[in-house]
């Protein structure tokens, strides 16, 4: 799963000046219509598979808190600019490399994920506009996202396709590749769009094809032939928006 901790690059001149790439204009819009500037200031918090998250990020500093109660106890997660840390009862606990990352990109995979399409301005992300495409009757421009090794996280070679729509610049689509717990590929078909504080939210159904080692590319097709299988639903509930001024 993409994990990468979205840092941002002070801008010099000439990169200021540069001109944008027709994918770049793209997601510029698509950020605008998910909810544009109140991204950087807004802490959003939610339940997702029966643990609370709180996400905060802003153009210098993030915090990405995860809780939930199991067998050990009430178990804090907290991922920000200063690393990942657990606490279970409110003590912190001694995790072995392993565990740490695991958990890191746990919590930074559902992050990512919320937050879509912001993020893909990160300094890291390398965008490729694939032209258009027609879905389920709609005209759809078709983004391809890879990065950087360098800043890039440790799943750097991970590749997304956003399908992003023409006439109101939403995100209703996605497909990725992974290479952690044995790799794999999935294509998402977004649901539920509602609007609170201003910021885009949505739920998708989660699909897989049956051959996991096939490109991404591949995807709007076997999804437009029926021959992807509905593996689960992402479902976001009791959000909230604080922005702050």
């Amino acid at each position: 799963m993409k994990n990468f901790i979205w840092g941002w690059l002070i801008l010099t001149g000439w990169v200021a000046c540069s001109p944008k790439t027709e994918a770049e204009k793209i997601i510029d819009q698509s950020i605008a219509a998910h909810g544009g500037e109140r991204f950087k200031s807004a802490k959003i918090s939610f339940d997702f598979r029966e643990r609370h998250y709180e996400i905060f990020k802003s153009p210098d500093r993030f915090r990405y808190v995860r809780a939930f109660s199991d067998e050990s106890g009430q178990v804090e997660d907290v991922l920000d600019n200063d690393g990942f840390a657990r606490k279970i009862n409110g003590e912190r606990v001694t995790l072995t490399d392993k565990d740490r990352n695991a958990f890191s990109n746990s919590v930074n995979s559902v992050a990512y994920f919320a937050f879509l399409p912001y993020g893909l301005n990160d300094p890291a992300v390398i965008k490729t506009h694939l032209g258009q495409t027609q879905l389920e009757g709609k005209t759809y421009e078709l983004i391809k996202v890879t990065f950087e090794q360098d800043g890039g996280g440790e799943d750097y070679d991970d590749e997304f396709l956003y399908w992003i729509n023409q006439e109101n610049y939403r995100m209703d689509f996605l497909a990725y590749t992974y290479h952690t717990d044995g790799g794999g590929v999935r294509f998402r078909k977004a649901k539920n769009q509602r609007e609170v504080s201003g910021i885009l939210f949505q739920d998708y159904d989660n699909y897989k094809p049956e051959d996991e080692t096939v490109a991404v590319e591949k995807m709007q097709s076997l999804y437009e032939a029926g021959e992807l299988e509905l593996l689960s639903e992402i479902v976001l509930e009791n959000i909230k928006v604080e922005l702050n001024q």
